[in-house]
């Protein structure tokens, strides 16, 4: 296993985690954009959203409600945030894993491209 989000979901690396459930692992970023940058992450190893299949619908949907839980229990859903799925090589996807950016804490400008 290399992918870097597989080991940290199996807690080989650290990571400053924010929610986790049986499908979920969502932690800080290690280079944050903005006050509040955190990646969502499915358990279950998916590459890129290419990969994705209908029958996962349910867990993408969920990996966005998390997304809105963390940003509202982080306190910066009234103001607003981003949220960011990259897929592949010139999407900007860098961690062949699918995860979703939540970025919020600041004002964001239409500049900011998180990997």
């Amino acid at each position: 296993m290399s992918c870097i989000f597989c080991k940290i979901i199996a807690k080989e690396i650290p990571a400053e985690i924010i929610y986790e459930d049986e499908d979920i692992l969502a932690f800080r970023d290690i280079n944050p954009l903005a006050p509040v940058h955190v990646l969502v992450v499915p358990k279950r190893h998916v590459e890129s959203i290419n990969d994705l299949k209908e029958k996962d619908a349910e867990l993408v949907g969920k990996m966005i409600i998390i997304a809105k839980k963390i940003a509202t229990d982080l306190q910066t859903s009234q103001n607003g945030y981003k949220l960011l799925f990259r897929t592949g090589e010139w999407g900007g996807q860098e961690v062949p894993h699918i995860h979703l950016h939540l970025i919020g804490g600041a004002r964001l400008a239409e500049e900011i491209h998180p990997a």
